[in-house]
């Protein structure tokens, strides 16, 4: 895919990874809707602001009449509670499921046909190394973004005969307010961008992006033993 004459909608584009990655598709020459709950709050200059809540099927609507002429789908907004899966708030756990998972999937049978009839083009799910290895700490977000890297790997066969390319990011910690608390190397996000911009031009279904991301995918043949050491 070519990016430069591309039309692009970015959700969660007004802050965080999203604006970079909005930025990053801006400076190839890509058409930018960005798409936020509070358009006001976008401040990239090139973007076109959109409304978008991806868990508001309202609105999921009203932005794909608004930007039918979309040719790359990039599904980034998303959200991190810290609910703990045994004793956290049940509300908090399926509001990671309703934001990854569900409204990732509104937004892509809202958009699919569309850049279908636009002569084809791509989707990128941003998802997370906790796709495949997670924790107590962020279990509910680990096990939200197991199920939307599910459910890429079925839509990307479903769409294949359609012109629709549907491709994954798995990254790491990356330097935003999301992983603010976190106290361990993180990736700079301008730089996770470019890589996904690239991996997009490659045509990849799937772009691993930071050494994190790719020592647990070599991990996963191992099975529990090798990602999970400690238990007993």
């Amino acid at each position: 895919m070519k990016i430069a004459g591309s039309t692009a909608l970015v959700t969660g584009a007004n802050r965080g990874f999203g604006r970079h990655l909005a930025a990053e598709l801006l400076a190839r020459g890509a058409t930018v809707y960005a798409g936020a709950r509070n358009p006001d709050s976008v401040d990239l200059p090139g973007a076109v602001p959109v409304r978008l809540d991806i868990t508001d099927p309202a609105s999921v609507a009203a932005a794909a009449e608004l930007a039918g002429d979309v040719t790359l789908l990039v599904n980034n907004a998303g959200v991190s509670t810290g609910a703990d899966l045994l004793d956290g708030d049940l509300a908090e756990i399926r509001r990671e499921l309703e934001t990854h998972y569900l409204g990732t999937l509104s937004v892509v049978r809202a958009f699919a046909p569309r850049i279908a009839a636009n002569g084809g083009g791509t989707v990128l799910n941003i998802l997370s190394a906790l796709s495949w290895i997670t924790f107590p700490q962020v279990g509910a977000y680990g096990a939200a973004k197991a199920a939307e890297w599910s459910m890429t790997n079925a839509l990307r066969t479903q769409l294949a005969d359609r012109g629709v390319r549907v491709a994954g990011l798995h990254v790491g910690y990356m330097d935003t307010d999301m992983a603010a608390h976190v106290t361990t190397p993180k990736s700079d996000p301008a730089e996770i961008a470019r890589i996904a911009v690239d991996g997009i031009e490659a045509d990849r279904y799937e772009i691993v992006a930071d050494e994190t991301s790719r020592q647990v995918l070599a991990g996963l043949s191992g099975g529990v033993a090798a990602l999970y050491p400690a238990l007993p």
